[in-house]
């Protein structure tokens, strides 16, 4: 009898490793739960991916040697005849059994997410009567029908497209007949003086020629000019086309819901005003350099957050120099709860110099990746007076190697998603039990912290096992050289485990590449950075992104640098609220 050859090295699989021993099992109960719950949810994943496996194996064997039409012949007979027979007097049987017992009651509790939703209340509504015409009113006896009222035949939501219009704008003028005519009857006087002056000395004329007279003024009543005119309001791009309305729709249009100029430049000749991308991208250039100053001043009082969220992404660039990469990169500073702005920066390269410039007035919490571009904020600042910036590193990107390291080392990754469980966990109930900071501080301390020492017990327990170069070692590499930084968010309530927010708003970006594809300049990622923190903040305050720019848009050719402050996304957004809080007046009785 001959044995089988044994398998040789390269179609072993990575799943035949040795199962692991009682030493090797954590010793605390909740990590072992949590061990419990990672296994069934990969083991539940992987029974789901193998079934969608097979699912699509049948659909290509079927594709490949089975019938192409979907019909089914009863007459046909089957090759399996008596398995079919059986399946079928099993399906009976069971069919009867449901019949002979009794249906269960059914609940009278309505599951959510179906049915009509109520329409909302801020839509302006316009009634629409259905009567009966002049002939349908008369009656079979001959008299016509009297109305006698209505009843309510239901609501319907309906949509009309947006419409562009024109403004045409008339200056009045303002005649004071009182200053004209008594401005007309000085100067005559004037003239007439002249006159007999020149009658009687020829040289005092000449001498009084070359002097301007000025008319007699009557010290009570001074003469004004006799005619003025209403002044204009300057426009957003001054003697443009656009006005504010139609500026914030292609704002909101492109760095808000993503579509392109190319896509609205069809949009708008199919609503028969024909608005070139060329001229449109003008307009944008013009509105982000409007834009300018009250972005400088959000980028101020973003620096002076308390903590702050920060991420990059790449876009590509058309117009870079040549010998530089095409990859220019968008990064977002996402301020504390006091300073509620998301402020982007367009920079053409990945380097330092980017976050060293913005930030170069900012000494609070950074929450960031481990970019070694931010290294260097985290070192004492020269500069008298100013606390170096403390770095916050983000948990979930720690996770996320672990994770990844799955396939590799199943038995150490679900041990540390174990432990990441824990800690989310305690996250969520603070979020849940709406904590305050100091609250969450305190649960923190409490139950945080010695999760976190023994997950670093176990990372330098396991330092030494796995290869430095392996998914595991990398993933315990970059979690240990970024301790500090990741433990960081226990020591302060308002700090977060991780920089989901930022990541967040890059999708943003993101989203929006795959539509517009790239910048055509330098000077288009700047305009591009200026108005996505504008958009991006209202998001984030829950402001409609159009009605806010078109206010912006018309007060700021004639604001102030000290009316800056009013113009900002949450001061606007609380002026609003406090209007329309007032009472209107009442009306007076007649």
């Amino acid at each position: 009898m001959s044995t089988a050859a044994p398998l040789s090295p390269e179609v072993v699989s990575t799943h035949d490793a040795p199962l692991p021993t009682l030493e090797q099992l954590p010793d605390d109960l909740d990590t072992l739960k949590r061990m419990i719950v990672e296994l069934v949810t990969t083991l539940r994943q992987r029974d789901h991916d193998l079934e969608a496996a097979q699912h699509r194996l049948h659909l290509l064997l079927q594709r490949l040697y089975g019938p192409r039409s979907e019909r089914f012949n009863p007459n046909q007979p089957l090759l399996f005849a008596e398995a079919a027979a059986a399946t079928t007097q099993t399906s009976t049987a069971a069919a009867e059994q449901e019949q002979d017992e009794p249906e269960p009651a059914k609940s009278a509790k309505r599951r959510g997410g179906h049915g009509r939703r109520h329409l909302p209340e801020n839509l302006p509504q316009r009634p629409v009567h259905h009567e009966l015409t002049d002939a349908e009113r008369i009656c079979i006896c001959g008299q016509p029908r009297i109305d006698i009222g209505t009843e309510d035949g239901g609501k319907q939501l309906d949509w009309q497209p947006a419409s562009y219009f024109i403004w045409q704008h008339w200056i009045h003028k303002y005649l004071c007949a009182d200053c004209a005519a008594r401005g007309l009857q000085a100067r005559r006087a004037a003239e007439a003086t002249k006159v007999e002056v020149a009658k009687n000395d020829p040289a005092a004329a000449t001498s009084a020629a070359l002097e301007p007279s000025a008319p007699a003024v009557d010290a009570a009543r001074p003469i004004g000019p006799a005619i003025i005119s209403a002044s204009k309001p300057p426009a957003p791009i001054d003697k443009g086309l656009p006005g504010p309305g139609l500026l914030a729709h292609i704002i909101v249009s492109k760095y808000f819901d993503h579509l392109p100029l190319y896509r609205q430049e069809n949009i708008s000749e199919r609503e028969g005003a024909f608005i070139p991308r060329s001229t449109s991208c003008d307009w944008m250039a013009a509105c982000a350099e409007l834009l300018q100053p009250l972005y400088k001043f959000m980028v101020k009082e973003v620096l002076q957050s308390l903590w702050m969220h920060t991420d990059d992404t790449p876009v590509k660039n058309l117009g870079h120099e040549p010998g530089t990469t095409d990859k220019a990169r968008f990064w977002i500073y996402h301020g504390d709860r006091t300073h509620p702005y998301n402020v982007f920066d367009f920079t053409l390269n990945r380097k330092r110099d980017g976050p060293q410039t913005f930030l170069g007035d900012f000494h609070g919490y950074l929450h960031a990746d481990a970019f070694s571009g931010y290294d260097a904020l985290y070192l004492p600042n020269p500069r008298a007076g100013c606390e170096p910036i403390k770095e916050v590193a983000c948990n979930a990107h720690a996770r996320r190697k672990f994770f990844e390291a799955k396939g590799s080392d199943e038995l150490r990754s679900h041990q540390a998603l174990a432990y990441y469980g824990q800690l989310y966990d305690l996250e969520r109930g603070a979020t849940a039990n709406n904590f305050d900071d100091d609250q969450k501080l305190r649960m923190r301390q409490d139950f945080a912290v010695p999760i976190l020492d023994q997950f670093k017990a176990w990372l330098d327990k396991e330092r030494d096992p796995v290869l430095p170069k392996s998914p595991m070692g990398e993933a315990i590499g970059y979690a240990l050289n970024n301790w500090t930084a990741l433990v960081r968010y226990t020591e302060a309530g308002f700090l977060s485990i991780d920089n989901n927010v930022a990541e967040r708003e890059m999708k943003r970006i993101a989203v929006g590449r795959k539509n517009w594809l790239f910048v055509g300049s330098a000077n288009g990622g700047k305009t591009a950075a200026v108005l996505f923190s504008f958009t991006s903040t209202c998001h984030r305050l829950k402001i409609e992104p159009w009605a806010y720019l078109q206010d912006v848009l018309s007060r700021l050719p004639r604001a102030s640098a000290d009316n800056l402050a009013e113009l900002l996304p949450d001061r606007w957004q609380a002026a609003r609220k406090q209007a329309a809080a007032v009472p209107a007046p009442a009306a007076p009785i007649p």
